[in-house]
């Protein structure tokens, strides 16, 4: 008669348990439902780069659940035909292709039905500056903003209104909701009479005043402010959050909020990564 003692047991089913575990992770692995490569450059502001750093971890830590592979680079030379064959999705953490090999490049993959989602500083373009405007088809015509023409300050909280619940994006969010802290931007072109942009989110009133200075002209008391838009003519998404406080006033430099400490708000980016990856 075979006689299992008790720690031949307890070994057995860890190594039972342990098996499984691995067999689960290699199935959401294995066949995936799309792929997704992040740029970006993550250089100069803290609170940007503090905003990378977490995007790309939890970027990496939601593609097992819902099934899609999440690379990310800050070479921005891979902006080729040849690398970006290999993803469905693209995505810009904070700035954009300056060369014109690279912006050759991602037109080309967009105008051929590749996926777009974009953050915050992605759409920065102001003349002079480090990021001028000298991308007209990037900044005028996908984005449809123009240039950057001004923001909130300090970092804050918005109330955000949903303006479009049949969105991919936008149709599992509540009317309105709390957005995580941000430095909010306004742009050069009112995005309202441009016919091919949809406006999904943006300052709901109850938010004013937004901003606390010291600038006056930081702290906005009216006006309309979209926040998260799509193109009608391509597969693309534009989010601007993705600013974290930083402790600048004592110098310490300490993080002080996170973009994705925020449910509803994770809602949006996942729905919207879902329907770019061509998944309901």
């Amino acid at each position: 008669m075979l006689r299992v003692n008790k720690t031949q047991i307890l070994t057995i089913a860890f190594c039972l348990f342990c098996s499984c575990q691995f067999s689960s992770g290699i199935g959401k692995n294995h066949n995936p439902k799309f792929k997704v490569i992040a740029f970006y450059s993550a250089k100069n502001d803290k609170a940007h780069i503090s905003y990378v750093h977490e995007a790309n971890r939890w970027f990496s830590k939601i593609a097992p659940k819902y099934n899609f592979v999440y690379d990310s680079t800050n070479n921005w030379d891979n902006m080729n035909p040849d690398f970006l064959s290999g993803y469905q999705v693209v995505v810009f953490l904070d700035t954009r292709p300056d060369s014109s090999c690279q912006r050759v490049a991602f037109k080309k993959y967009i105008e051929n039905g590749g996926a777009w989602m974009g953050f915050h500083f992605c759409a920065f373009a102001l003349t002079p500056s480090a990021y001028p405007q000298n991308w007209d088809w990037y900044h005028n015509q996908f984005l449809g903003s123009g240039q950057y023409a001004g923001n909130t300050w300090a970092p804050t909280t918005a109330v955000l209104r949903v303006e479009d619940r049949q969105h991919p994006a936008t149709k599992n969010l509540p009317e309105t909701f709390t957005a995580s802290p941000n430095e909010w931007y306004k742009w050069e072109k009112d995005l309202r009479e441009n016919p091919d942009i949809k406006i999904l989110v943006s300052i709901d009133s109850t938010s004013f005043p937004l901003g606390t200075g010291p600038k006056l002209h930081e702290i906005w008391h009216n006006g309309y402010y979209p926040m998260v838009w799509a193109n009608k003519n391509y597969k693309m998404l534009y989010i601007n959050m993705g600013h974290n406080i930083i402790d600048y006033d004592n110098h310490t430099n300490k993080e002080l909020s996170f973009t994705f400490n925020n449910e509803i708000q994770n809602k949006l980016v996942i729905d919207g990564l879902m329907w770019l990856g061509g998944r309901k």
